[in-house]
Order: C-alpha cells, then sequence, then structure tokens
C-alpha cells in the first residue's frame, strides 16, 4: 500500500495533469509516472502515452486538446458532481458539501467548482483525514472516473491514459483500504 506522503503527492500530480494546462505539466507527468513506477507500475505504464505526448505537443495544442476533451464533450466534463448527479439538485447540494468539507479542512479550493477533479485530487493530496479521502475516492472519484473513461469512447484518446492511470493507482489503493478496514 502506498504511504499517505506519497498517495498525496501523486494525488496533487494528478490533479495539475487534470486541469488546464500550464508549463510544469511535462515535469510534473514524469514526476508523477516515477512515483507509480515505485509503487504501481502498470499505472505508470498507462501514463506513458500522456508522458510522451507531452514532450513532443506545443502548450497551444495542449489547451487545445483539454478545452476539446473536458469543457465541449459533455460526457467528458471533469466535475465528479455532474459525472454522479447530472445537472440537478442533488449536485448542487453535492457542491455545497464539497465547500463545507473544504471549509472543515481549511482547504483553499482554486478558481474551479469545487466538484472538479482537479480541484477534488488537490483535496485529497492535502488532507491527512485517511475516512474521508477513502470517502471521496471509493464514493465520488472511481465511479465519476469509470464514467468519464467510458465518454471517451477511445483508448487511444491523449487523456484515456490519464484517465486509467487515475482510476487504477485510485482502485488499486482503495481495494487495499477496504480490505485492511
Amino acid at each position: 500500500m502506498t504511504n499517505l506522503q506519497t498517495h498525496q503527492a501523486i494525488c496533487r500530480n494528478f490533479s495539475t495533469l487534470l486541469s488546464y494546462p500550464t508549463a510544469e505539466a511535462q515535469s510534473t507527468a514524469a514526476v508523477c509516472q516515477n512515483l507509480l513506477m515505485e509503487h504501481q507500475p502498470e499505472a505508470a505504464s498507462q501514463l506513458q502515452k500522456f508522458v510522451e505526448l507531452l514532450a513532443a505537443t506545443e502548450p497551444a495544442r495542449l489547451e487545445e486538446l483539454f478545452t476539446a476533451t473536458f469543457d465541449l464533450q459533455p460526457v467528458c466534463h471533469p466535475y465528479v458532481g455532474y459525472q454522479l448527479c447530472g445537472e440537478s439538485q442533488k449536485r448542487g447540494m453535492f457542491l455545497m458539501k464539497m465547500q463545507q468539507l473544504y471549509r472543515e479542512h481549511d482547504f483553499n479550493p482554486g478558481t474551479e467548482l469545487p466538484d472538479h477533479l482537479g480541484e477534488m485530487l488537490r483535496f485529497i493530496g492535502t488532507t491527512n483525514d485517511q475516512s474521508c479521502r477513502y470517502e471521496l475516492i471509493s464514493d465520488g472519484l472511481l465511479p465519476a472516473l469509470e464514467k468519464i473513461i467510458a465518454g471517451l469512447d477511445n483508448a487511444e484518446h491523449p487523456y484515456h491514459g490519464v484517465l486509467t492511470a487515475l482510476h487504477s493507482f485510485l482502485n488499486a489503493d482503495s481495494a487495499e483500504k477496504g480490505a485492511l478496514s
């Protein structure tokens, strides 16, 4: 099982990779892959194509790819509440609960909505509350990731590897945690 600090670091790296691309995406992907290689080689290998893409692609093209993937395809919206509840009152409640959870843990979310995949990963990458982390992963992130991955409908899509690597990482760690509980 991955120790807490390593798990948090991997979650923060995935947060960066699944947020709007920045200049640090390439180095973040390499760090993330190296950490995964030590703890979950299967997830590291799933991330390989994305690492290669980052090295070979201009920043403007990466921004276009991110926007086309997550902003223009409703099934691939990177919002956990949207994936789980759709556009409904339930999502509104989910957003409110996430805001409350962030306040309780003194977490300062960025400019995205509280249910954005990147924000939730960044939160999980900072909190030490194991039960909170486990619940968000098992009840929120994993089911949402399954829907997002299914929505891509193409294993060759550049973000498919990032999402499947994240799913593999969270699922393996969640399964180990569940077995130990």
